[in-house]
């Protein structure tokens, strides 16, 4: 058995957890039920105590938001002098940690997606450039570091930056077949769009609420429901306003996992409009309850949806194309059970056991190649 270190921006208690944090979740608690020592450093939230066991994990929380990497290389530093790890895994998610820099024991990256420019969609220019700039310096620091990400678009991307091909492992996200299963009852008595994610700039929600206020003129009894929680709340809400659906929009702010699946089950088509993915949790989890997806046709997206058959894929940014396929999916009751039928076959093909089984020969293959040389 393995002594095994993520190294994570936040873990899954953090209010700002996202599709990253779900994945480090489910494959860690996964580790952990197969006897090995996990333990998750993460910032730090209000309220959040520096330590706790969550679901057989142990998380250490230091640093802050926006100091939580500079905080990493010492403290991590100083866990290592002290205890004994046989792998860290650097979780790429944000901001690099360079753990090749200071770190002198066996180490997987993981990765989800680079924000590359997309990063100057999301924040203040120093900040973007901060991102950017980190991002560069990935092939370099990186290069002999052996990798798993998500999704094929993330294997291109690394490879195109000038990570070696061989060096890079696809281990899917999952969905939790347990839970997340189609209801035909739930179904909402009217057509209801929905999205579930966190509320960022990047993730462009604009989009939507522009593309919904066109379908509103098509089918006037539609409504929407957004489950999330983020910066970016206030202005949406301001914008749904301005463009007079904001009695027809609810903002639901976080949701549990069982009022997430009851949404999912409810919708008619769940909408994904942002700018960059690394694939997509909530796609699969919304196939998986027979809902079909409309998302943007980015990096991530065109990997989780299989355009025509689980949902549909449009031009990014493009409203008048979202509307469209809003349309098409609501009115078309025929459309909708196909879509349906063929989404949930196609969530079968992914589940978390089966990535957490992945991830640990990948582990135990890193760890013996460094035993070697």
């Amino acid at each position: 058995m393995y002594r095994i270190l993520f190294i994570n921006w936040r873990d899954i208690r953090n209010p700002e957890a996202g599709g990253a944090e779900v994945h480090l979740h489910e494959i860690s608690t996964r580790l952990a039920r197969m006897g090995h020592e996990v333990s998750i450093v993460a910032s730090r939230f209000p309220q959040a105590p520096r330590e706790e066991i969550v679901d057989g994990v142990r998380v250490l929380r230091i640093g802050g938001k926006f100091t939580f990497n500079f905080h990493v290389p010492f403290f991590v530093t100083r866990l290592l002098r002290h205890e004994s790890f046989d792998i860290v895994i650097d979780d790429i998610n944000k901001i690099p940690f360079y753990t090749p820099i200071y770190v002198r024991r066996p180490i997987l990256a993981l990765a989800h997606h680079l924000f590359a420019h997309t990063i100057f969609l999301e924040t203040i220019l120093p900040f973007a450039v901060y991102v950017y700039l980190g991002e560069i310096l990935i092939p370099s620091i990186y290069r002999r570091v052996p990798f798993v990400v998500v999704s094929e678009s993330t294997r291109r991307d690394f490879i195109s930056r000038g990570i070696p091909e061989e060096n890079i492992r696809v281990i899917h996200n999952g969905v939790d077949h347990e839970n997340y299963t189609p209801d035909l009852s739930a179904k909402s008595v009217i057509p209801l769009v929905g999205y579930i994610g966190r509320i960022k700039k990047y993730k462009r929600l604009d989009i939507l609420l522009r593309a919904f206020q066109l379908v509103k003129h098509r089918i006037p009894e539609a409504r929407m429901k957004i489950a999330g929680s983020g910066d970016h709340l206030p202005k949406l809400m301001k914008l749904a306003d301005q463009l007079g659906i904001r009695d027809d929009v609810e903002f639901l702010g976080f949701v549990g996992e069982k009022e997430k699946i009851a949404m999912l089950r409810e919708a008619h088509v769940v909408v994904n409009p942002s700018s960059k993915e690394g694939w997509g949790v909530t796609v699969i989890e919304a196939n998986a309850c027979g809902t079909p997806v409309i998302a943007s046709d980015v990096p991530g997206l065109r990997d989780a949806v299989v355009d025509g058959r689980t949902g549909f894929l449009v031009p990014y940014a493009d409203i008048q194309a979202f509307a469209k396929r809003i349309v098409d999916v609501l009115s078309d009751s025929a459309l909708r059970q196909s879509l349906s039928e063929e989404a949930v076959r196609w969530a079968r093909r992914f589940n978390w056991d089966a990535s957490a089984n992945a991830m640990i020969e990948v582990i135990d293959e890193v760890i013996k190649k460094q035993a070697i040389s």
